[in-house]
């Protein structure tokens, strides 16, 4: 795992600093301790900080071809490196090095940009070709976005960075936030679409490559899609099992201390015990002092299963690295309020391993959020009641109180409001913190004013209907996978392991995993109010009972308590000190005020809140962008 940068001028006459790329790698030393390098060529140059996982000696980026002038920085994995080199190799091409990354130079000679369709990894890549009258540049990222990518395109030409620290470093984009930014912050705790948080830096998103050219405007496609067309046949669970364990084998490639993190879910219990059936496991297990949700025994229990090397380690859930720590490897606000055991669970494992695997992707591939067995449920019941029914629902979820303090069977309002609302708007406000109005209401009534034409569900619902299936569930997995997957859970995995240096390895989110069986008909994911039926149904036999029948505890900060307790004195100040000119300060004091006093529930808002200021003053943004 590492971090890569690079700049790309239109103007041929215009060198490139190699200082200037050295301080750009250099803000993501965390992402590549072990080595850097930088290359430069008249008015392009990249950089490159390197975690070494694969040919420790031979594998320095950047790299090149045999004649020097195609040049490659890539972040990330190739776990079918070693047939693609065979038959490059077949084909003449000789190689300097034992790496993954250096495949893609070869491939890259043979294919262009099409060489992501032979790629089966994890990856962000910079390919600067020499062998034109001018330089040209080549950026490809990953099918699922695993692995983080921004670019901003400037008069003067093209930057590029793992992280947005890396293009702020050279001050030729705007250090301010971008305001449709912040509604969308607002509203689910991320900053989702392909712009950034970061006025003119855009994500490159997953599934897509950019080619650019000096003085032309950069050419965005999209190379891979979950499947559009229809749901599949119903399949085995054999079926699944099998392309389990060939996920997992592919990513035990390692010249370093290989393991995975292990919960008592049934996702990272169902690879451990994959892992086993290949080599020695290593599994790192985090309980909390706090005791709530506590995996630890049930982890135990799989460890010996498996005759794993177990390390477990029982750790406070420190509020303050919220405030103090993660805002600088964040480079965008981001609430979820598991960022925080994500960290501590990925430095713990750093002191055992540099590779982990962890379980993510299976509640989006197999449905097992609770959200989609309410959607599943919501959509039955809107079906049977036809539109009259639908009138009804909407009436009673108007004037049905709000009960965001009570045991959640009667908190209904939303489950009714849902039920009377059509499946798209219905699903999108179960992954919302706040809705729209609410989220306005906050914010300064000019800025507010200024945001009335932008709403962040017009991408949401693009998403959504994409897909040519009248099935609702799998049009919501479909939007989660573009949306809440990579911004918010991917981005957190990634910028929480590579604080610690750690590299994590996804194996259900394999583009052929996951594209083989997101789609299943929706009983084979849902059945009698509980997600992930098959897969259960798979792993059963090789899974101990109380993890295939446990109920998901998530991976969460007690967030309330902090709120009430050491964080108290903080959250106030942070509401004092958001600027005006972004926010209605009495509006936040009456929220606030609610919260104290019982009335409402805001403590997903107020965390958020808590993180965007704990953001802004580490990243020092005054400014909106206008």
């Amino acid at each position: 795992m590492c971090g890569i940068c690079g700049i790309a001028f239109n103007n041929p006459t215009r060198p490139v600093s190699p200082e200037q790329v050295a301080e750009m790698a250099n803000t993501m030393r965390h992402r590549g301790p072990d080595d850097s390098g930088v290359f430069v060529a008249g008015p392009v140059g990249v950089g490159f900080r390197r975690l070494s996982i694969i040919d420790l000696a031979g594998g320095h980026q950047p790299m090149t071809n045999e004649a020097g002038d195609v040049v490659l920085v890539m972040n990330g994995e190739i776990y079918n490196f070693r047939e693609l080199r065979d038959d490059l190799e077949h084909r003449g091409h000789r190689f300097n090095s034992r790496s993954d990354a250096e495949v893609i130079v070869h491939l890259y000679e043979e294919r262009g940009a099409e060489l992501v369709d032979d790629l089966v990894g994890m990856f962000a890549f910079a390919v600067v070709d020499l062998r034109g009258e001018q330089p040209s540049v080549l950026l490809g990222r990953d099918r699922l976005g695993i692995k983080p990518l921004y670019y901003a395109e400037t008069e003067d030409g093209l930057l590029w960075g793992s992280e947005p620290k890396a293009i702020l470093e050279l001050g030729e984009t705007g250090h301010r936030l971008s305001s449709e930014s912040l509604l969308d912050f607002l509203m689910l705790g991320y900053v989702g679409g392909n712009e950034s948080a970061w006025e003119g830096i855009s994500r490159l998103p997953p599934g897509h490559v950019l080619e650019w050219k000096p003085g032309q405007p950069a050419c965005l496609r999209r190379y891979w899609d979950l499947p559009t067309d229809g749901l599949r046949d119903p399949v085995e669970p054999d079926e699944i099992l099998e392309w389990l364990d060939r996920v997992v084998a592919d990513r035990l490639v390692a010249d370093v201390p290989l393991g995975a993190f292990l919960s008592g879910g049934i996702d990272s219990s169902a690879v451990v015990t994959s892992m086993a059936r290949n080599t020695d496991v290593i599994a790192c297990t985090v309980g909390f002092e706090d005791g709530g949700n506590d995996e630890t025994v049930t982890a135990a229990a799989t460890a010996r299963r498996v005759n794993a090397r177990h390390h477990t380690a029982v750790v406070a859930a420190d509020p303050t690295l919220a405030v103090e720590v993660l805002p600088w490897f964040f480079d965008e606000p981001h609430a979820d309020s598991s960022a925080v055991p994500t960290y501590l669970v990925s430095r713990m494992a750093r002191e055992h391993v540099t590779v982990a695997l962890s379980g993510d992707g299976g509640d989006e591939t197999f449905a097992g959020y609770r959200n989609y067995v309410h959607d599943l449920a919501e959509n039955r019941l809107r079906y049977l009641g036809g539109r009259a029914g639908q009138a009804l629902f909407r009436s009673a979820g108007k004037v049905y109180p709000r009960l965001d303090w009570a045991p959640r069977f009667l908190r209904a309002r939303t489950f009714l409001t849902n039920v009377g609302d059509e499946p798209a708007h219905a699903y999108w406000r179960s992954v919302c913190q706040v809705d729209r109005s609410d989220a306005l209401a906050m914010l300064n009534p000019e800025l507010a004013s200024s945001l009335a034409d932008y709403d962040p569900f017009r991408e949401f619902e693009e998403h959504y209907r994409r897909p040519a299936v009248d099935d609702p569930l799998y049009r919501a997995q479909y939007a989660d996978f573009h949306t809440w997957l990579p911004n918010q859970i991917l981005a957190k995995v990634d910028r929480a392991s590579m604080a610690n240096s750690l590299e994590v390895r996804v194996p259900i989110l394999d583009h052929r995993f996951c594209g083989r069986f997101a789609n299943l008909p929706a009983h084979q994911k849902i059945h009698r109010g509980r997600g992930k039926r098959l897969f259960r149904e798979a792993v059963a036999s090789r899974l101990p009972t109380e993890v295939v029948q446990g109920q998901k505890h998530g991976f969460e900060s007690p967030i309330g308590d902090w709120i009430r307790g050491p964080l108290a004195g903080t959250v106030a100040e942070a509401i004092s000190t958001l600027p005006e000119l972004w926010f209605d300060r009495r509006h936040l004091v009456r929220v606030y005020s609610e919260h104290c006093a019982g009335r409402r529930n805001h403590d997903r808002l107020l965390w958020s809140l808590l993180v965007l200021e704990s953001w802004r003053r580490r990243h020092g943004v005054e400014e909106l962008a206008s």
